[in-house]
């Protein structure tokens, strides 16, 4: 199958690469770019911030592979393509009472991006990650061959490939379990937290909240250090609603899309304009309760098409670390000051609480509290998200994958501890190491286990 070469990005727009381009419309096709290629990568929507979705040998978009395939009413499992993307189940099912069960900030991910960064949500707390709830997976491994995996089937390669960041192969059909709801609204209340120290006390409530996630304010030092507003809620049932809601729960009114036309200048974003937007926001949430439909909770950001340009044409890289709970506090406290006192700009801040880990080697939760910024880039940047890493592994946490651009070999290695058992497993179904990724390259993934293979 011909390719084009062009240039491509993750979300955050840094770093940009030329990436060889595969663009299939069957099953099929994608078998026979396998047979013929030397190194590969399955791409959804580009999503993922960084550079986990790009590769130089050759990028193989999903774009027309995200058919439905079969739903079954009763049990709530939908079989589909891989590159069906969230954004397509929630318009096809949410009318007939069917959500997402985990669902992170963007509907505009496919379901084999999704298991492949095993992504989690505003419920981790209460309902873990988006593999809870996949029942199995087809994966076309290097040999060409498409191996059925499951937890009863191939569970090994079934664990390694969640959240394996596409590097056993390509996810070409997922059977899901969806979610039953009777509205498409949300129950939600707002809290605000003076402090860090009151956000994470006002967390041990979450009990009560499907979903919970706090906005923090990353800017703010001294005694409002990690002042937040917390924002939790759960599925809204009949009584909750109003007349018009009512009339059709499970349809929320329809919204025009605002968009970003352009990069914005670099200094449109700059510690004094973030700061006075951290203040409003803050002060524009009270304590208070409101219904709200799904789209504006879960995704405020998609109602805004290109809001990643507000960083401008140098891009972004969107930093999130997972603390354990037993050192949640002092490692997000020296976080929270190392990023205040640098200045760097960070409006789009997000704290959650995490429950257990699952037993995947290579996905990124754990018990404890996980904090997301973004922030500009700039020359020195990569040096002080080293800065950062350090002090991530001085209080025993990690960095995610789907988010990363920065992370260096040994802090990877040293917050990944169960990465051989992942190495290994890649090794025998990708023996030559063809399934590949910027990220992959950068964190020397697989390097040696195929070396010793070959």
């Amino acid at each position: 199958m011909n390719s084009v070469s062009k240039p491509f990005a993750g979300w955050g727009n840094y770093p940009l690469e030329g990436c060889r381009a595969f663009r299939p419309e069957k099953a099929s096709a994608q078998k026979e770019i396998v047979a013929s290629e030397n190194s590969l990568l399955a791409r959804g929507l580009g999503r993922a911030y960084g550079d986990a979705a790009l590769n130089s040998g050759g990028v193989v978009l999903q774009e027309k592979l995200g058919r439905f395939l079969e739903f079954d009413p009763n049990s709530g499992v939908l079989f589909c393509e891989g590159g069906a993307t969230f954004a397509d189940i929630l318009q096809t099912f949410v009318p007939r009472g069917f959500f997402l069960p985990v669902t992170p900030g963007t509907k505009f991910v496919t379901v084999g991006g999704a298991i492949a960064c095993d992504v989690h949500g505003k419920n981790h707390h209460r309902d873990g990650n988006i593999s809870n709830f996949v029942e199995s997976f087809d994966l076309l491994v290097a040999s060409g061959e498409i191996v059925h995996c499951s937890r009863e089937e191939n569970a090994d390669v079934f664990r390694a490939t969640i959240g394996g960041m596409g590097l056993t192969g390509i996810i070409v059909r997922a059977k899901l379990r969806l979610l039953p709801v009777v509205s498409a609204f949300i129950s939600v209340d707002y809290q605000r937290a003076p402090n860090l120290d009151a956000a994470l006390e006002k967390f041990s409530d979450d009990d009560d909240y499907q979903y919970s996630v706090a906005w923090i304010d990353c800017l703010a030092s001294g005694n409002s250090l990690g002042r937040s507003v917390l924002i939790r809620g759960n599925h809204a049932v009949a009584d909750e609603l109003d007349d018009a809601e009512r009339y059709a729960p499970l349809r929320p009114p329809s919204k025009k899309k605002k968009s970003v036309p352009f990069p914005f200048p670099d200094f449109a974003l700059n510690p004094l304009s973030v700061k006075a937007f951290n203040a409003a926001y803050y002060a524009a949430h009270p304590d208070g309760h409101a219904i709200v439909d799904y789209d504006s909770f879960f995704y405020p950001l998609d109602g805004i098409n290109n809001w990643n340009r507000i960083y401008g044409k140098r891009g972004f890289i969107q930093y999130q670390v997972v603390f354990p709970l037993e050192t949640s506090r002092a490692g997000l406290i020296q976080l929270l000051e190392k990023v205040a006192a640098s200045g760097r700009a960070s409006f789009l801040a997000v704290l959650k609480t995490f429950g257990p880990a699952n037993d995947s080697p290579l996905s990124f939760p754990f018990a404890g509290h996980t904090l997301a910024l973004d922030i500009p880039f700039s020359e020195d940047l990569p040096a002080f998200a080293r800065e950062l890493d350090e002090i991530v592994l001085k209080h025993n946490g990690r960095v995610y994958l789907a988010k990363d651009a920065t992370l260096a070999p040994d802090h990877f290695r040293a917050m990944y501890p169960r990465l051989a058992q992942f190495e290994e497993i890649k090794a025998r179904v990708d023996p030559d190491n063809k399934f590949q990724s910027s990220l992959s390259k950068r964190l020397r993934i697989g390097e040696t286990k195929s070396e010793g293979a070959q």
